[in-house]
């Protein structure tokens, strides 16, 4: 324990917390008092109060009790050190060793450990460490959120469970602490819910959309899919002798068939995290070397045009188009680039009291309240033209089709938009041109196409740059024009730099890059003649669309996201020129 804890450590923290900056000591005071009461850590409480800033707080408190202190880019993790320290031991009570005695005992500092902390009062903690390490200990203090990432990506996601399936329990850190109990004895299948359950939590916590358990043969990936991108998950070594017990953990939760291994399946399974319910999407698809099993994660969502980061002339004519009483618009783009989101964003703004709004989708992925929503079931024939029928008898204003899939549910659709509503629905198409020729390509006829589509909206995600870490670009003018970049946009480009924040990747969130190609009377010309897809195109620049990479262009110029990102995601696919 350091020297300090002897004294008040009311008034400690306390000042610690006014040194920091803190500018109210009454809630500072009383969350202290609570967690004195449940005996809890008084430093966690006055950091969950958010009054003052977790560096700016422990780095005081640090130098109240003189300890050393180090800065969140200056912690590393010796190579061996599964084997030296117990991942039940770090995790469990949030402390990471920087520097291992010499088991040689060649010098005179052998025996002294280097222990990175950030509650220097957890009496658990150092009741366990003792135990584990019966030398000096030097005491070395940084903040809880580096030190639990730095742990995280030590050990690996679920580490200190897998390390109790595979070596029985730890009884000593099971009595000092009943909170961070590993197994608080249970059986090894309750131990493999833990697992599951951590790399769930750790997936959320995240921010993922999607997470993967990939059998390769010689182990068991796993990987999160954050911003579009797949980053692969720190896991214990040997997971893959846990793989078949997953597999089935998983199985069980979505209500799935843990006996066939054979054929895909797939099931749903309910969660709830930090409050809001998870619906969570299974699919398992039989490999080579197992079970292959895929995790959607879809939460109650707010959609609202401010989280698409539109430019205000974008919104502006998305908005003139849902409000027109009739008519379909169509938002194309290939799978994973934000169509379904687009389409929630645009029913959750008509989403009123004088509107009846009914939706087709495969699957249902968000609920919104005061819509009717109707999920395509085609083993008994419930399919979008049959449905799309049905609701159409029903009176509604607005329907959104999850995808025009045949010529039969877009004849549907048009006999809708003719009638008096108005129809959302989507196309995989590589841009809003491309919807016109997926059309006319199913053997719709070209007059009905041009007098009830009003508009194709073509979309990207593009991540946006981390706002903690990002800097200046360094692409030269050359290296600019030769990509096509506009130079009077150039000013203000940047690029990712990475940082803890972003977890390396210089990326945090994504935005939405759109090109709209208007109905006008000449594009309907050119589509009842059936001209070439190049040929509308060019008509539809010339009639004012903006394409997909000028509009990246654009968000890159105001520091949103980065050139690379922006040609990450438009690639070779789109072949219109930037003019």
């Amino acid at each position: 324990m350091p020297s300090g804890a002897g004294s008040d450590l009311f008034t400690l923290l306390l000042r610690a917390a006014t040194l920091a900056g803190c500018q109210e000591e009454a809630p500072i005071k009383e969350a202290m008092t609570r967690a004195a009461f449940a005996q809890q850590s008084l430093v966690a409480a006055v950091l969950t109060t958010g009054l003052v800033p977790e560096n700016d707080f422990l780095s005081t408190l640090a130098r109240q009790l003189d300890l050393p202190w180090r800065n969140e880019d200056e912690i590393s993790t010796p190579e061996n050190l599964r084997q030296l320290f117990p991942a039940r031991l770090a995790l469990g009570f949030q402390i990471l060793p920087e520097v291992f005695p010499d088991k040689d005992g060649k010098d005179g500092e052998a025996e002294k450990l280097r222990i990175l902390i950030w509650d220097p009062f957890d009496h658990a903690a150092w009741q366990a460490l003792a135990h584990h390490h019966t030398g000096p200990v030097e005491l070395v203090m940084t903040t809880r959120r580096r030190l639990i990432e730095a742990v995280k990506a030590a050990y690996g996601v679920g580490a200190e469970t897998f390390e109790e399936l595979l070596e029985g329990r730890d009884e000593e850190i099971q009595t000092q602490r009943e909170e961070v109990n590993v197994l608080d004895d249970e059986d090894p299948e309750a131990s493999v819910m833990k697992f599951v359950n951590q790399i769930l939590r750790e997936g959320l916590q995240q921010g993922a959309t999607d997470i993967h358990f990939e059998p390769l043969g010689h182990d068991l990936r796993i990987r999160y899919r954050i911003d579009g991108v797949l980053h692969e998950a720190p896991v214990p070594p040997k997971i893959r002798l846990l793989q078949d017990s997953v597999t089935s953990r998983l199985k069980i939760m979505a209500s799935l068939d843990i006996a066939e291994r054979r054929l895909p399946q797939d099931g749903r399974i309910a969660l709830e995290h930090k409050g809001r319910p998870i619906d969570v999407r299974v699919a398992t698809i039989p490999c080579v070397h197992g079970e292959n099993v895929s995790l959607r994660l879809l939460g109650a969502e707010r959609f609202d045009f401010a989280r698409l980061g539109l430019e205000p002339s974008v919104e502006k004519t998305i908005r003139s188009l849902i409000a027109m009483p009739n008519g379909i618009v169509l938002v194309t783009g290939p799978t994973g680039c934000g169509k379904s989101t687009s389409l929630y964003t645009f029913l959750s703004s008509l989403n009123v009291t004088e509107r009846r709004i009914v939706t087709i989708e495969d699957p249902v992925e968000h609920k919104i309240d005061g819509v009717i929503q109707i999920a395509v079931k085609p083993e008994i024939d419930l399919t979008f033209a049959n449905a799309l029928r049905s609701i159409l008898r029903g009176d509604p204003n607005v329907v959104m089709i999850g995808e025009m899939r045949d010529r039969e549910t877009v004849e549907i659709a048009i006999r809708a938009a003719q009638t008096g509503h108005l129809v959302f629905s989507t196309l995989h198409t590589n841009d809003a041109v491309g919807g016109i020729t997926r059309l006319l390509d199913m053997g719709v006829e070209p007059f009905l196409v041009g007098s009830s589509v009003r508009a194709f909206l073509a979309q990207r995600l593009v991540r946006k740059l981390c706002p903690h870490c990002s800097k200046p670009s360094e692409m030269t003018r050359q290296e600019l024009e030769a990509i096509g970049f506009p130079m009077e946009l150039a000013e203000g480009l940047r690029q990712p730099a990475g940082c803890q924040h972003c977890r390396q990747s210089g990326y945090a969130g994504r935005l939405a890059i759109m090109e709209i190609c208007l109905m006008t009377p000449i594009l309907q010309d050119f589509i009842q003649r059936r001209a070439t897809g190049t040929e509308l195109a060019e008509q539809a620049a010339r009639d004012g669309m903006m394409p997909l990479r000028r509009d990246g262009w654009r968000k890159a110029s105001m520091g949103l996201t980065s050139v690379e990102e922006v040609l990450r995601v438009t690639a070779s696919d789109l072949a219109v020129v930037d003019e």
